[in-house]
């Protein structure tokens, strides 16, 4: 959530970086301004309304004390009118203060200066390549259909006991999805993440505070007898542990990981772009998440991309990484980069990593803020990223080390799996 003194201040800016998202906020923000406006006016009424009141206070209490108490009473009638108007305004303050938050919460984060323009994903932009494609064998399989050839992963079983969207991972297959979720918790150990174990669902305030409220109500699994939501990524219960809390500066950098199922209502249900592990409603994933100091934000955005980049080079799979534009950003994020894993057997690129600053947008909602030197309160920038999630990453695994004699399994996974080959 923008800040309504950054808005005032940089209005213009905001409105013209707005145009990289395709997003016109210039009604927006004049409402913002205007109900800021009459906040400010209302406060002001508020203060001049308790000065009045503490100088009659002292003028009842003088007049008591010389014996004027007819004088005394009439003065406290004023005092009367003044509480009664002061609780008037302060009801209208409390209206203003909640139509400014849902005025804000409609407005998305300020994208970075060096985001590209653009709509979709089609204007993104590829900034990175490594390693080679892969040429398979005629007949090369899809994920799916490998599955079912080695008996790893039943999606019509999942069918059964729950509905589409949600796989039932057998044998080694399973043994597989956990080697990688291992491989992911250790290498994050290893750059100095502490693993964190949070819960899987999460109250309507830490939905807010990363912003899948009120944007993505929608896509998040409901329960409204607990009034709980199913966590979309571990980002959500992770940053919210900082919720509510002033750090020092000398607590830089926090890094946290974290694996988790995740839950997510819009799979969708038609088209090859949903077959098999490519678009799931549950699924698992190992989050990284920082709590950074605003000037070393964008220097840490680069080595979380690096850290991804590391666990892709590790598992010898093919990637690239691309520097998402306005129109494909998400909500609360102000810079994006994606890193997508290429699919041999579909012969197609598969999202399996975004890595995200979102500088206060989320800090300012979750009024997770630091001390500086001088001892002033300021936000702090959080930042996340996907390392890894892991159904596209089982897909392209598959897809690409298929061989006449079994799937291969990547050197650095062997001492998770305990076996190098699926046959």
């Amino acid at each position: 959530m923008l800040q309504t003194t950054y808005i005032r201040e940089n209005s213009a800016l905001i409105l013209e970086r707005y145009k990289k998202r395709s997003f016109d906020g210039e009604a927006i923000i004049n409402q913002i301004l205007k109900l800021d406006d009459d906040r400010k006016s209302t406060q002001q009424k508020l203060d001049n309304q308790l000065a009045e009141g503490n100088k009659l206070a002292k003028e009842i209490g003088q007049l008591f004390k010389e014996g004027k108490q007819e004088e005394a009473n009439q003065i406290k009638e004023q005092t009367k009118a003044l509480k009664e108007s002061g609780a008037l305004l302060k009801d209208e303050q409390n209206k203003i203060a909640e139509e400014l938050k849902a005025l804000l919460y409609q407005l998305p984060n300020v994208p970075n200066e060096i985001v590209p323009t653009g709509k979709s994903e089609d204007d993104n932009e590829t900034i990175f390549e490594e390693g080679e494609i892969p040429v398979l064998n005629e007949g090369a399989l899809p994920h799916w259909e490998l599955a079912k050839k080695y008996d790893l992963i039943d999606f019509e079983l999942g069918v059964k006991v729950t509905g589409a969207g949600f796989p039932i991972y057998k044998g080694k297959g399973a043994r597989l999805q956990r080697a990688l979720i291992s491989f992911f918790l250790d290498q994050a150990g290893e750059d100095g993440y502490e693993e964190v174990i949070p819960p899987l669902m999460v109250n309507e305030a830490s939905a807010y505070g990363t912003g899948q409220l009120p944007d993505k109500e929608g896509q998040m699994y409901y329960m409204p007898a607990d009034d709980l939501y199913m966590i979309p990524t571990a980002e959500v219960p992770i940053t919210n542990i900082y919720r509510d809390v002033i750090l020092k500066e000398n607590d830089f950098p926090i890094k946290n990981t974290g694996y988790t199922p995740c839950f997510r209502r819009e799979a969708g249900s038609y088209g090859s772009d949903v077959r098999g592990l490519n678009r799931l409603h549950q699924f698992d994933k190992v989050e990284i998440v920082q709590i950074e100091h605003p000037n070393k934000s964008y220097a840490t955005l680069d080595v979380m991309v690096e850290h991804v980049k590391g666990l892709l080079n590790k598992l010898e799979l093919p990637y690239r990484v691309l520097k998402l534009c306005g129109g494909d950003l998400s909500f609360a994020s102000a810079l994006t980069f994606d890193l997508e894993v290429y699919s041999t057997a579909q012969e197609k690129w598969l999202e399996v990593s975004s890595v995200s600053n979102f500088e206060t947008f989320q800090a300012n909602r979750l009024k997770c803020r630091y001390k500086d030197e001088n001892g002033k309160t300021q936000l702090v920038h959080t930042l996340n990223g996907s390392a890894l999630a892991l159904p596209r990453i089982m897909a392209a695994l598959l897809e690409n080390n298929q061989t006449a004699e079994g799937i291969k399994i990547p050197k650095a996974l062997v001492p998770y799996t305990g076996f190098d080959t699926i046959d």
